[in-house]
Parts: structure tokens; C-alpha cells; sequence
């Protein structure tokens, strides 16, 4: 049986077990919570098909990335019992209970999880290797895994602080200075970097498989869109910020 096919009725099973919890337990962050795990599961399910050496390297980034941010998921209570995104209560809000069964099913739990499988899928057609090149895009991935590990950490730092009553409003300070958000910029570039890294190795630069990446990318340019939204409403100043720094490759400061 193919590699991709096993994936593939893994990431079937992972939709219906991520549906039938969040009726059971009317919360609709089940997908939030495999997030981090699930993709590196299937760069094991290929690498352990082909016991390659670039699958196997590709694979151990990916569970570094996957560790690092269940880590940080972990920290903020995301998986405590009333560990929801506190986006989906704002949008239950908005929807009729019907309309937000119908927004479950096809949007958190099956569109999340095959994306989540599609990140992956460059990675099954990248052919057996073992180059330079791999290292190096290996580094590259680390590089900004590394990155996202400290906008993470200034982040939890500051809402300790805004806990303790030491801080307030909203961060801009570090990364965040160059970035409204650094870590958004560094979780989309490590897919788009195992992408190019499984395409440029197979000697096709552009592969249908890129559709992952983009994708993530659109998701996650709404979801800034959303969050922003809501930080402009929190704060009056937000929309200076927003005119002055990037929204999300870092980049230097425009004068206020």
C-alpha cells in the first residue's frame, strides 16, 4: 500500500475523531490541537517507506517544529478543558448554531486536516538523496524555527508581564518591532521551505504540490486579518502600528 494512501486514511480517521469530539464536548479546537502533531506523523509514515535519508531529515525538522509548538500550544492551556480559541466562540456569535455545525464540519475539521496533509505531500514526491543541499535546507528550516522559538518566547513574556500588571496594550517590542507577526511569517516559511526542498530535488522547481503551501498561507493571511481586526478594536493605537511595521515579513519600520 503507498505511503500516501496510509497518510491519507490516517488523516480520514484523524477528521472523523476530531468531529465526533468536538460534538461531544461542544469544543472546536480538537483540530487546534493535533495541529502540530499530525504533520510530522506523515513525513514518518513516507520516511519510514523509503528509509531515505533526505525523507528521514525532512522528518526529524518536521518533528522539531511539531515539539516546539506543542510546547508552546501546551504552555498557553491548549490543552486544558476550556482551552478553545477564543476565535471560534466570537464567530459562534455571529452564525446560527446550524449554520456553525455546517462551518465545523467543513471548515475546522475537514479542510484543517487535509490541509494539514498537504503540507506534507511534497515531501512523498522528493526522490531518495542525500546532498549537500539537503543540509542546507535543513538549516535554513532550523534557521527559522528559531526564529518563531523567540517571537513565541517575547510574546508569552509579555502577556506574563501584562498578567502582573507590568504591562499593557498590545506587543511591539522585539520582533514585533519588525513584525506585527513573526511568528505567523516564520510557521508559513518552514512549509514553503520543505516545499522547495522536496521540488528543487526533484529537479521541478514549480509541482502541483505547491498548493499546500498556498493555501496555508491564505489561511493564515485571513486568520491575521481576523486577529487584527479585533486588536483594532481593543486598541485605538493598534492602527498606528499597523501603519508603521509590517504585517508580516519583517521588515524595517516605517516613521511613525
Amino acid at each position: 500500500m503507498s505511503s500516501l494512501l496510509i497518510a491519507t486514511i490516517a488523516c480520514s480517521a484523524v477528521c472523523f475523531a476530531t468531529w465526533l469530539t468536538s460534538v461531544i464536548t461542544k469544543e472546536y479546537s480538537w483540530v487546534d490541537r493535533i495541529w502540530s502533531i499530525v504533520p510530522f506523523v506523515y513525513l514518518w509514515i513516507f520516511a519510514a517507506n523509503s528509509m531515505d535519508t533526505r525523507h528521514i531529515l525532512m522528518a526529524v525538522v518536521a518533528t522539531l517544529w511539531g515539539a516546539r509548538l506543542t510546547f508552546n500550544f501546551a504552555r498557553k492551556g491548549g490543552y486544558a478543558k476550556g482551552g478553545e480559541d477564543y476565535r471560534w466562540a466570537i464567530l459562534r456569535e455571529k452564525m446560527s448554531p446550524v449554520l456553525y455545525q455546517i462551518f465545523n464540519v467543513f471548515f475546522i475539521v475537514i479542510f484543517q486536516n487535509f490541509l494539514l496533509l498537504a503540507i506534507t505531500i511534497p515531501t512523498f514526491y522528493a526522490p531518495a538523496g542525500n546532498e549537500l543541499s539537503d543540509y542546507a535546507w535543513a538549516a535554513l528550516f532550523l534557521g527559522l524555527l528559531a526564529f518563531e522559538t523567540i517571537a513565541d518566547q517575547q510574546q508569552w513574556n509579555f502577556h506574563k508581564a501584562k498578567k502582573a500588571g507590568k504591562a499593557t496594550g498590545f506587543l511591539d517590542k522585539g520582533l514585533f518591532s519588525v513584525s506585527r507577526h513573526p511568528n505567523f511569517f516564520a510557521e508559513q516559511a518552514q512549509w514553503w521551505v520543505l516545499y522547495f526542498w522536496a521540488a528543487t530535488a526533484l529537479g521541478q522547481p514549480l509541482q502541483w504540490t505547491i498548493v499546500g503551501a498556498i493555501v496555508l498561507s491564505a489561511l493564515f493571511a485571513g486568520s491575521l486579518r481576523f486577529t487584527e481586526q479585533i486588536s483594532a478594536g481593543k486598541y485605538p493605537e493598534y492602527k498606528t502600528y499597523q501603519k508603521r511595521v509590517s504585517a508580516l515579513i519583517p521588515w524595517f519600520p516605517r516613521k511613525a
